[in-house]
């Protein structure tokens, strides 16, 4: 490490342009080649891509092309707390079947790769006895007739809503009222918000999800224009989600710019030095404006070198990188904080011994490269294992976090030490030479109000070590491991969504009102061949399907399309006075989505002699296939939405009210109901799977929790390796290793502690922080043990050594964490609730961190050295304390200035 640091120092010194030169050089090609090749990512597959349930969702979309009819989900509001169930909530839904009969989308795409306008009525649902559009006031305006709601009073709808709703079969009727919120009674008619359902026919769309998002936000368009006094329509599906990423762009946008900004005011703030005699105040504005442009230039490199580098590893490039998913979009962000630590150690070194220590420009930028690049060079290296911990990590969003993380330390580290020393070393020759360096205003950097502070800080060490071991080790150990033991982790796919963002709010009023509503559909493949018994037992779940909670239905029956409710509809269509049949003299009504309409009677007698009489078993022997075949040819578009052909997995579409909270359970509920299924694919674990975007993101819960533990033992232990062989090898003591790391540990538990008492959870992006904190702490612990090493050597007593270590290199990291807290601050006045919880998180990291450094970890160090040099025999007892004079008297020897 030593022959690195001083290969750099060497090559500054000897030529900084041409240094500057290559850095701009690669900074330009790495930028250049890998910036077109950045993919971003996002959504489920960014987190866990090997999840059993989302390869499932993965080869129904290859299989079926899409998970049925489209769902939109048309939320209507009486304002000020109206009833729907009126007048206007009738003129409503009549100008919303008005509007999408007859209305056009306009420049949308096509299917075939360009785009233009098209009639709204084209991408509907058109099926024999499935309107396309269903509203709970349907069986009013059948009852009403071409009735003018202008015409009609609230009493007179409320009169046709009741009657309609005893006329109708019981499942139609439940269909109606599950349009209704839950807890609204049907016979009072009255309602301030409902439902209505827009089917759109997956064979009118694109193939492509960006495109079907593009199609499906057109319609939701044309709904939100439609104006009805009293009346809100306010359209949602889940297409619309995630149909622009502009949101989330423009978020990390607007927080980077604002990080930026504010790091800039508090890096000026701890870059200035007030003039002395050899100084003006122009001089030390100019001189702190240069120092924060260097840091900060040398900061935006180090971005453009991770950003370069994500699109050269990334699936565009050399495919060893998923697309960037959102922890790692907050790269940027992270690197802005983390990178200004060395910056503040760089300054604050050279500062010191130019004004204290008397040396040239070209010997302090020499020292400061030597002494802080040593320091540097360790914490860069534990803090890149720490975050390449997270490839073991069993989710990849995180992976690829721990790697671009690595690389931009790696980056910055280099970079440092390289630019920012060579564009200091040409700033400051020529003042020296025309004898315009102002020396003793570099010199007064150590007299701030930040290193005075922290010098009081050290009385911790000096005085009562064992007490603050005592209280931080034992009590705030304690505390932490009972935080961590109890900080949940959660899940959403909404997370990376503004909080205030419309679609939101009526997604929110939908899942509290009417339990996710109508659009949640949940999938169970079943692969393997479906022979006569796999059939039978098929038929059997789908009867206990109605049994299961949070699986809609129609009166005693489930709502969930598969070759059984295709083979059931079939022969309830192909009966003598079937509903919606000619002779049956009724008049059509609602029906459970995906009726099934009359068929060829040849096609429906050759199905009804494969089957046990009077049901929709098989006997034994029969040709399954044959018979799924038949129901293709019968009903393409419906059977071919559940049944694939031959050596082909079939499926079951289940209507669900689940939501997130209720996804474990009802996986687990369905798994039950299709054990005998799974049984008789000879038991074949893999042969059944359901799975929806909930039950998805509730495995990926699970995925977090476990990564969670498993990178904070590996980074820590990680970290603690390196640092025993370091000092093993460079001081002989490998026990300072250990001494270094233990705070890191310590900071890990404070902060899921304060995570669980603040009610923080672990998340997509909170799930870093576990190689954020080692990240963070082990270059703070670093600094502190590599100085103290130093100060001992020159000082009597470990007291006296401690306190010159916590004035000069704790003030630099206390400058250094209140610039980087203030730079993630920044987070927690994002609209997106993950980046919020990220900012108080880091925050609360960099806090401990820098307690840990600074009170902590001296104490360790002063015990330490007390026991060390009492079982060695030395002369030096720890028994006394030194003074500040004697401090800044020997100090200079050593190059006595913060690191």
């Amino acid at each position: 490490m030593t022959a690195v640091v001083h290969a750099l120092s060497n090559a500054v010194r000897r030529a900084p342009v041409a240094v500057l030169a290559v850095a701009l050089l690669l900074t330009i090609v790495v930028g250049a080649v890998g910036f077109p090749r950045i993919v971003q990512g996002g959504g489920n597959e960014g987190f866990s891509p090997d999840n059993p349930e989302l390869l499932a969702q993965q080869e129904i979309a290859e299989t079926f092309g899409s998970s049925g009819d489209v769902v939109m989900q048309v939320l209507i509001r009486a304002e000020d707390g109206g009833d729907v169930i009126s007048a206007a909530g009738l003129q409503a839904a009549g100008a919303l079947q008005q509007a999408l009969a007859d209305g056009t989308l306009e420049d949308v795409p096509l299917g075939d790769g360009t785009t233009g306008d098209r009639p709204t009525a084209e991408v509907l649902v058109d099926r024999p006895q499935q309107p396309a559009i269903v509203t709970p006031l349907l069986g009013v305006q059948q009852a009403l007739g071409q009735a003018d709601p202008a015409t009609l009073d609230d009493a007179a709808v409320d009169q046709a809503f009741t009657g309609s709703l005893a006329q109708m079969p019981p499942e139609q009727a439940g269909f109606v009222t599950g349009l209704l919120p839950g807890d609204t009674d049907p016979a009072e008619a009255t309602s301030s918000t409902a439902l209505a359902i827009v089917f759109l026919d997956p064979a009118e769309l694109p193939d492509d999800d960006i495109a079907v998002g593009e199609v499906v936000s057109a319609v939701a368009d044309d709904i939100a224009q439609i104006d009805v006094p009293g009346i809100t329509l306010e359209p949602f599906a889940f297409q619309l989600l995630f149909a622009s990423t502009d949101s989330f762009t423009d978020e990390v946008g607007r927080l980077f710019a604002s990080a930026i900004l504010i790091i800039l005011l508090i890096l000026g703030l701890v870059y200035f030095s007030r003039p002395r005699e050899d100084g003006s105040w122009l001089s030390s504005i100019r001189r702190t404006v240069a120092d924060v442009a260097a840091t900060i230039a040398v900061i935006f490199m180090a971005i453009i070198w991770v950003q370069g580098m994500a699109g050269i590893l990334g699936p565009d490039g050399l495919g060893l990188m998923s697309a960037l998913a959102e922890p790692a979009q907050l790269m940027p962000v992270l690197l802005v904080g983390l990178g200004v630590d060395y910056g503040i150690h760089m300054t604050a070194r050279y500062r010191s011994q130019v004004g204290e220590a008397g040396e040239s420009v070209s010997e302090a930028i020499g020292t400061a490269t030597r002494t802080v690049g040593v320091a540097l060079v360790l914490a860069t290296v534990t803090t890149a294992v720490g975050f390449l911990t997270n490839i073991t990590a069993p989710v990849p969003a995180l992976k690829d976090f721990g790697i671009l993380a690595a690389i931009g330390i790696v980056a910055a580290f280099v970079l440092m030490l390289t630019v920012f020393p060579a564009l200091r070393l040409l700033l400051d020759r020529r003042a020296e030479a025309a004898g315009r360096l102002p020396r003793q205003t570099l010199s007064a950097n150590s007299d701030g109000f930040l290193p005075k502070l922290m010098a009081g800080v050290a009385v911790f060490a000096e005085r009562f070590a064992v007490t603050t071991l005592v209280l931080t080790l034992g009590v705030g150990g304690v505390l932490g491991a009972i935080g961590l033991a109890n900080v949940s982790t959660e899940f959403s796919f909404t997370d990376f969504l503004p909080e205030d963002d419309p679609l939101i709010v009526t997604f929110d009023t939908i899942n509290e009102e009417f339990g996710g509503g109508a659009g949640e559909s949940t999938n169970v493949l079943v692969r393997g061949e479906v022979t006569p018994a796999v059939h039978n037992a098929m038929v059997a779940a789908s009867q206990d399907l109605a049994g299961v909670d949070n699986v809609a239905v129609f009166g005693d029956q489930a709502q969930a399309q598969s070759p059984v409710s295709v083979l059931g509809q079939l022969l309830l269509a192909a009966q003598p006075g079937a509903e919606g049949q000619p002779g049956d003299g009724g008049q059509d009504t609602p029906a459970q989505p995906g009726a099934a309409p009359a068929a060829d009677p040849a096609l429906v007698g050759q199905i009804v002699g494969m089957l046990e009489p009077g049901g929709l078993t098989v006997p034994e022997g029969t040709d399954v296939h044959a018979l799924y075949d038949l129901l293709l040819q019968a009903s393409p578009e419906l059977a071919g939405q559940v049944i694939a052909g031959p050596d082909q997995p079939v499926r079951f579409i289940v209507t669900t009210t689940a939501g997130e909270d209720g996804a474990a359970a009802l996986a687990q509920d369905l798994d039950e109901v299709f054990a005998p299924v799974e049984a008789a694919l000879d038991g074949d674990e893999s042969a059944v799977v359901a799975t929806s975007d909930a039950i998805v993101s509730n495995r990926i819960i699970g995925s977090l929790r476990d990564s969670q533990l498993q990178s904070l033992f590996i980074a820590v232990l990680a970290a603690m390796v390196l640092l025993v062989v370091n000092f093993w090898i460079t001081e002989r003591r490998p026990m300072l290793g250990v001494l270094t790391i233990a705070p890191v540990a310590l900071v890990v538990l404070w902060v899921f502690g304060m995570m669980a008492a603040t009610g923080i959870p672990v998340g997509p992006v909170t799930a870093t922080i576990a190689a954020l904190a080692v990240g963070i702490g082990v270059p703070y612990t670093i600094h502190v043990s590599h100085r103290f090493s130093e100060d001992r050597e020159v000082y009597d007593t470990p007291e006296a050594a401690i306190r010159s270590t916590v004035r000069h290199t704790g003030g630099a990291l206390a400058g250094s964490a209140l610039t980087t807290i203030a730079g993630f601050g920044i987070l927690t006045t994002s609209t997106l609730t993950p980046f919020q919880q990220f900012g108080l998180v880091t925050a609360y990291a960099i806090g401990f961190a820098l307690v840990a450094a600074t009170v902590v970890l001296p104490a360790m160090l002063v015990l330490y050295d007390r026991y060390r040099r009492r079982r060695e025999g030395t002369a030096a007892a720890a028994d006394g304390h030194g003074t500040a004079e004697a401090d800044d008297a020997v100090a200079p020897a050593i190059g006595g200035a913060p690191q």
